[in-house]
């Protein structure tokens, strides 16, 4: 999946549970960044249910499952664009900036910026989303939690403070706009899983 940062293949040695972490935020920074094309919606279709862990994880999950198998790519297509594109402004804003109410002179891009920067982790050459665009927030997570490309994981503290800083401030607002839009149908699916996984990720953070 092409996302908003440089895409860097994971590497092994990934301990299991960091993978499938590593997994969710490739996907939700994919499905936010673009609609799922047919390879994606199949591949979740025949995605395997989760078991244990987290109810309402798992139930988020297998209802975005059975959405996937039953969605077509035109009908994503002109879902996300009348969700997050649009004529003028977009219905919802794929912008962490717009959900923290933060003034402008501490506009969070700043410290994304700075963040990013010092955790070695650049804009790509090319690409002109702002650096507040949750997709590239969750690509950074991604990156964060598997490394690639020769590059290490990040340490626990490091992934948290990213977290703490940069996603969990807007997400839940975000996911919440995301599910209560009339034009969303698949996406109301995706947004249950974002919703879901990020509450998982913060009480883990919240207990490490």
């Amino acid at each position: 999946m092409e996302t908003v940062l440089s895409r860097a293949e994971v590497e092994p040695p990934v301990a299991p549970e960091e993978a499938a972490r590593a997994d969710f935020y490739a996907l939700l920074a994919a499905l936010f960044h673009h609609a799922p094309d047919a390879k994606l919606l199949r591949t979740l279709a025949l995605a395997p249910l989760l078991e244990g862990g987290d109810e309402t994880m798992a139930h988020a999950w297998s209802q975005l499952v059975a959405a996937s198998g039953v969605m077509d790519e035109e009908a994503a297509a002109e879902e996300f664009e009348a969700l997050f594109v649009g004529v003028g402004k977009a219905k919802v804003s794929v912008y962490a900036g717009h959900f923290t109410g933060a003034p402008a002179v501490e506009h969070p891009r700043v410290r994304i910026i700075e963040d990013l920067a010092a955790l070695g982790l650049a804009h790509p050459p090319g690409n002109h989303e702002p650096e507040d665009h949750f997709s590239g927030l969750f690509d950074a997570m991604r990156v964060l939690v598997a490394g690639g490309a020769g590059r290490a994981p990040a340490t626990l503290a490091q992934q948290k403070r990213f977290f703490e800083s940069h996603v969990k401030p807007g997400a839940a607002r975000f996911f919440a706009a995301v599910r209560e839009a009339p034009e969303s149908n698949y996406y109301r699916k995706v947004a249950a899983v974002g919703e879901a996984f990020v509450g998982i990720e913060n009480e883990s953070f919240n207990l490490g």
